[in-house]
């Protein structure tokens, strides 16, 4: 068995595993859903959930709102929500919504994978990007084998055609009226002593 068949059927089993944990927080979002009321006042889905008076500085309110209480109830349950109140209380405001949406995708994933959590999910996409990187080093290597063969091919054409050109230019050369170097009215000038 190769490792990443290994890995995916640990997905598999994890999987299947966290599916009824997975069924309980969607019926728990739903009944938080229908619970909240669609006022302005309405508690943020943090407070409500934890079933506690929101406060007008909540800082849960901006991250979690009252119409998305599963985001909050993945983050609770695998977090808790004294650290995630203090984790966001340490970070400066404009990094708090980056922070709830790491937060809310670790759990997610930790949900899924107890055991490696975002680290399998990180695994298994550089496997893929590991997998498409070879995919392109062979379709690169292809590419260049063709190009090399397109060149090749050129190159011998061209040869061909030169070769063609001399061979006509020579049967012209032969078939048209010339003077031979040996001809009769030639041979005395090559019996000549070249001492004279």
């Amino acid at each position: 068995m190769f490792p990443h068949e290994a890995e995916t059927l640990h997905q598999n089993n994890i999987n299947s595993k966290n599916q009824n944990k997975l069924k309980y927080l969607m019926e728990v979002s739903e009944a938080s859903i229908m619970m909240i009321s669609n006022s302005n006042n309405s508690p943020c889905a943090a407070c409500k959930i934890l079933r506690r008076k929101c406060v007008q500085k909540c800082v849960l309110a901006p991250y979690f709102p009252p119409n998305d209480p599963l985001k909050f109830t993945i983050a609770h349950r695998v977090f808790g929500a004294s650290n995630i109140i203090k984790f966001l209380q340490e970070l400066p405001e404009p990094q708090r919504a980056d922070a709830v949406s790491s937060m809310v995708y670790e759990a997610n994933a930790r949900l899924r994978d107890p055991v490696y959590g975002c680290a399998g999910s990180i695994s298994q996409l550089q496997m893929q990007v590991s997998q498409l990187q070879q995919q392109l080093a062979k379709a690169q290597a292809q590419i260049l084998n063709l190009q090399c063969q397109h060149s090749t091919l050129i190159s011998l054409y061209s040869m061909d055609a030169l070769s063609n050109d001399l061979i006509n230019s020579f049967n012209d050369f032969n078939s048209s009226p010339h003077t031979s170097f040996m001809e009769d009215n030639n041979i005395g000038l090559l019996l000549d002593p070249l001492w004279t």
